[in-house]
């Protein structure tokens, strides 16, 4: 089963302009694991690894994706 990325978070479409190449963007998934690891970079709270940081950054992400879907 394919994990709900939430779709594309910043799609580009400009059919009548050759010079923008059309991009689906990177998804919502990934936009929200952004800024929740950016709070969590922040919080100053250490953790014992980078990849702990990523993991919890991605939860924290579908579950946003998850509570936007009720």
């Amino acid at each position: 089963m394919k994990k709900n990325d939430g779709g594309p978070a910043f799609p580009v479409d400009a059919p009548n302009d050759p010079c923008i190449v059309k991009n689906p963007g990177m998804s919502l998934r990934d936009y929200f694991a952004g800024q929740a690891l950016a709070g969590l970079m922040a919080n100053q709270v250490p953790y014992p690894t980078f990849n702990l940081i990523a993991s919890k950054a991605y939860k924290a992400a579908d579950s946003m994706i998850e509570e936007r879907e009720k």
